[in-house]
């Protein structure tokens, strides 16, 4: 991170709009890095980059099978970029890793917003800010959430990969234990912005999030919908 600004990769094949993106960005104050393919994007990779804007029609491999990769072995974050405003594609996205989309054509000034609400999202501090008496781990059912690493550790001390939402979205239903939280909450607090009967994704990492904490995902125990309201966890969990 240059300078101490974050570092935003845009993978894109479109020169123009590549272009132009990374000329406001850096305008902005980020440091940007543009690649036009899953080539560029693993060689200009790196431990410093703070999120990848990745564009879902590439050349070779496309966003999502890349999405998919760069999830599995890293908590960047990810703006996914398509051409396509249909719902699946936006489903599709979240499934395989992304934290977010934006279909073109984008305002830059919606862009903008995004990236910082991801950002703001990326950083731990809002996230476990508590009341000075509650600490950093939570223990649920034999899981153990460390807050201050944004770390899941399971029954058998193997270490689960959360993306950013599915750990903020564990965060919020652990404390305080036994409350239920509504799609409305998560997606205004999580998302940074107003909630729609339309917007679905918050159900597609809490399914996300439940086949990680449980073998049969499909009949969760720990996570249960709460019918019309939200999500609540099923189990009592104890900050110590």
């Amino acid at each position: 991170m240059a300078g101490g600004r974050p570092k935003i990769l845009i993978v894109e094949d479109d020169a123009d709009l590549r272009g132009t993106v990374a000329f406001y960005l850096a305008e902005q104050g980020f440091d940007v890095v543009e690649a036009v393919d899953g080539r560029e994007m693993q060689a200009r990779l790196d431990s410093v980059t703070s999120l990848v804007l990745l564009d879902v029609n590439l050349p070779g491999e496309d966003g999502f099978t890349l999405a998919r990769e760069l999830r599995s072995r890293s908590s960047v974050g990810i703006i996914m970029i398509t051409g396509r405003t249909d719902l699946v594609d936006r489903v599709v996205g979240l499934e395989v890793g992304a934290d977010d989309y934006i279909a073109k054509p984008f305002p830059l000034r919606e862009l903008l917003a995004r990236i910082k609400a991801l950002l703001r999202r990326l950083n731990p501090a809002p996230i476990v800010s508590a009341p000075a008496e509650v600490s950093h781990v939570i223990r649920f059912d034999d899981w153990v959430l460390n807050t201050q690493r944004q770390e899941l550790v399971a029954p058998d001390g193997a270490e689960v990969g959360l993306t950013t939402m599915e750990f903020s979205i564990l965060y919020r239903l652990a404390l305080p234990p036994g409350h239920t939280v509504s799609r409305q909450e998560l997606c205004e607090a999580l998302k940074g912005r107003d909630w729609s009967p339309l917007e679905r994704s918050i159900d597609v990492h809490v399914g996300n999030l439940r086949r990680k904490l449980e073998a049969n995902g499909r009949y969760p125990r720990l996570i249960k919908s709460v019918h019309g309201i939200g999500y609540r966890l099923a189990v009592d969990s104890v900050a110590k």
